[in-house]
């Protein structure tokens, strides 16, 4: 793995460590954060996917955008599609102030973010 697909997956690695960091901290969780870099985590491992089959992408959050392009050459994302629908609420939602992740929607984040992320490191080689 080279260049820019190697890139992604380095940033995603990052967001996969940072949302399990925040998500199991003792002190002072921030279970926002942890939504936000499971999302991250799995929005990265898409366009690592879609540079890989040299498809085009917008920058953009929208997991449920980014698997509509995935889905002509990996259909069966399709089946995590509730799963990437959970985490896009992290993108936005809970990064600013009215709204707070608890504890077990952090979980159900990490959760999927886990299962996603096993997904794509089967698929990008």
């Amino acid at each position: 793995m080279k260049g820019i697909l190697k890139e992604w997956i380095d940033k995603a690695e990052g967001d996969f460590n940072s949302a399990l960091r925040e998500y199991r901290a003792r002190n002072f969780p921030n279970y926002d954060a942890a939504g936000f870099h499971a999302q991250q985590c799995i929005e990265k491992y898409m366009k690592a996917f879609l540079q890989m089959h040299n498809i085009q992408f917008r920058k953009i959050h929208d997991l449920s955008a980014l698997m509509e392009l995935c889905l002509p050459v990996f259909p069966e994302l399709e089946l995590e599609k509730e799963l990437l629908a959970y985490l896009n609420q992290f993108a936005v939602n809970y990064r600013y102030p009215g709204e707070f992740a608890t504890k077990e929607q952090a979980k159900t984040a990490v959760k999927s973010m886990k299962r996603l992320r096993d997904i794509f490191k089967g698929i990008i080689k």
